[in-house]
């Protein structure tokens, strides 16, 4: 094999998610932030796993968010979950939701969960991350669209 043909290899280290940070109250029908950094000594991160939870409807499917290459090793930035759903957003008044979030790598390895309680209310306003602290940086969307418990 040239000098041109190395092959990457991965496993040696697992992704960390060194710091996060979600609001715990959002309006319904308000998008919400969730900030995450991030490292892996390999330079191999390749997913963001998202599993959103509901009572009385049990999990979502899970989502996956592709990491770009330019994050590979040093992720900082948000999600997002646009919590509108078909039915308006009157029915999520009182709803409280958990999402967890993981790191997977391109050796399959995945970093600790870290979860996000969220509880909908028309009064709350969601809180603003700590200064300073996580990137403005578009991570991508969960595609999720949320439901009444009693919806199929």
């Amino acid at each position: 094999m040239g000098a041109g043909n190395k092959k990457k290899i991965y496993g040696k280290g697992t992704p960390v998610i060194t710091a996060s940070f979600a609001s715990k109250q959002l309006r319904p029908g308000d998008t919400w932030k969730i900030y995450l950094q991030a490292s892996d000594p390999d330079g191999d991160m390749d997913q963001i796993a998202c599993t959103l939870t509901q009572p009385g409807k049990g999990d979502y499917f899970p989502g996956f968010i592709k990491i770009g290459k330019e994050n590979d090793q040093e992720l900082s930035g948000y999600l997002y979950l646009n919590t509108m759903s078909r039915e308006g957003s009157g029915w999520m008044n009182f709803l409280n939701v958990t999402l967890t979030v993981q790191i997977r790598d391109k050796a399959g390895h995945y970093s600790e969960s870290v979860h996000f309680p969220l509880a909908f209310q028309d009064r709350f306003m969601q809180e603003a991350p700590p200064a300073g602290v996580f990137k403005e940086q578009d991570l991508g969307p969960i595609m999720v669209l949320l439901s009444p418990p009693d919806s199929g």
